[in-house]
């Protein structure tokens, strides 16, 4: 973990700021049985590239304000898959046709979805009907 904070922690603050910015379907996974490199995914979609970036800001922005920067950040000019790397959370931002192309979910079906309302107040799967 860096900067001390909790993984859960974490997750918490990257789904609420996905979720501040509209992301739709956002889901974490643990995949600390299955990963050496990481703890959670957390996997959001936006709309458009400008949707994507949105989220990605904002998702920087919120771990800013809790003394976090993320490792790195590719595909931002593109717009259509977005990974954020930020050491115990990895973020993939996508518009929705490169999510179901690349099916992430389905490559890590391993890995249990953590229940979002387990992590605390105000956090819920958005985009789900």
């Amino acid at each position: 973990m860096t900067g001390g904070l909790d993984s859960k922690q974490k997750a918490q603050w990257i789904v609420q700021a996905a979720q501040d910015k509209k992301a739709e379907d956002v889901i974490v996974l643990d995949v600390r049985g299955i990963s050496s490199f990481t703890d959670t995914f957390v996997i959001a979609t936006g709309n458009s590239d400008r949707h994507v970036r949105s989220i990605v800001d904002g998702i920087e922005a919120a771990l800013g304000q809790h003394g976090e920067r993320p490792i790195g950040v590719e595909g931002r000019e593109e717009g259509r898959w977005v990974l954020m790397d930020l050491n115990d959370a990895i973020v993939h931002v996508f518009q929705r046709e490169a999510r179901e192309h690349y099916g992430l979910e389905r490559l890590w079906g391993d890995a249990p979805e953590l229940e979002l309302a387990t992590l605390g107040p105000g956090v819920a799967r958005s985009g789900a009907s």
